[in-house]
């Protein structure tokens, strides 16, 4: 993932949620995230749910059942997060 996509991304969160995280932040909680946590669907519901509690915006579960079924559809590349991201702050 690519600098400028991150430092985007964290400025449209920050902006969409009003908060302030800061990418130290996000960061630690990323240090944490392998790539098997994508392929367990229980790790990845509380990855879900960490990113939901960090920037202060609450998931339904039935938005985070699309974004654990779009991860399984298309994999984790540096677009689909991007798309998940978007699917997550829509909601």
């Amino acid at each position: 993932m690519s600098r400028d996509f991150s430092k985007d991304a964290l400025k449209a969160i920050n902006k969409k949620t009003g908060k302030n995280i800061s990418e130290s932040a996000i960061k630690k909680l990323a240090g944490t995230v392998k790539p098997s946590t994508t392929q367990n669907e229980a790790q990845l519901r509380q990855l879900i749910k960490q990113v939901s509690a960090m920037a202060k915006v609450p998931v339904s579960e039935a938005t985070v059942q699309e974004i654990v079924n779009a991860v399984k559809k298309g994999g984790a590349g540096a677009g689909s997060m991007e798309s998940l991201m978007k699917m997550m702050l829509k909601k």
